[in-house]
């Protein structure tokens, strides 16, 4: 029986986080990641960027939505030991504020509250680079219904 997949870690792979070490922290996690022998269980996804760029490298743990902030490949130990293997977020990785309590999830952080994305509604939820992942989103969906059961005029 094939193992299935528990957990997902999102990272930014936008420009901004880029260039502030995203791809040395994708690196890092991947030698955690096999070196506790979590490649079937664990799977690491670049995404387009989340948003908030001054908070970068930064990644998002499914299926709990833990966001991480502000990473480098030393962090990468911390978060496949504690939170993928034990299950415990890594506080000090947290987004706080000036004078409030620390994040856990995304949409507690004030930047996101508000939020509602349209255009940009996959972003930081799927690899852009992986036209499976946007089907699975629905992507393509009004371009089937076009395609298939409306008229010129209606379109």
């Amino acid at each position: 029986m094939a193992e299935m997949e528990r957990c997902q870690v999102l990272l930014c792979a936008g420009a901004a986080c880029v260039s502030s070490g995203a791809l040395k922290v994708k690196d890092a996690l991947i030698r955690e990641i096999q070196r506790n022998g979590l490649e079937n269980e664990v799977r690491l996804v670049e995404t387009g960027c989340v948003g908030p760029c001054n908070l970068g490298p930064l990644a998002i743990v499914y299926p709990e939505g833990v966001f991480y902030q502000k990473l480098v490949p030393e962090d990468a130990p911390d978060i496949v030991e504690e939170h993928l293997i034990k299950g415990r977020v890594v506080d000090r990785l947290l987004f706080q504020a000036p004078d409030e309590e620390k994040k856990k999830f995304l949409q507690e952080i004030d930047f996101f509250k508000k939020q509602v994305k349209i255009a940009l509604r996959n972003c930081g939820f799927i690899n852009p680079m992986v036209i499976d992942e946007y089907i699975a989103r629905d992507g393509y969906l009004a371009l089937g219904k076009v395609l298939s059961s409306m008229t010129s005029d209606q379109i």
